[in-house]
């Protein structure tokens, strides 16, 4: 699944240590996320968006799961 997080981390000047501690996972989860090797969870998808302000849908690109 592609996401707008390395976009994101860059506006706000963030490493994705300061990320995955801002939504309380490790900094190997949100480089699994940016590589897509890994699906964040309902959970962990609401807690990012909640953190850049946004929807879930503006960071996490579910085109791909439509095609289906």
């Amino acid at each position: 699944m592609k996401t707008r997080i390395p976009e994101l981390r860059k506006q706000h000047k963030l490493s994705q240590e300061e990320l995955g501690l801002a939504v309380g996972v490790t900094r190997q989860t949100i480089t699994s996320l940016e590589v897509g090797k890994y699906t964040a969870s309902l959970v962990l998808a609401y807690k990012i968006a909640k953190y850049f302000g946004l929807t879930i849908e503006e960071v996490f690109d579910f085109s791909e799961l439509e095609e289906m």
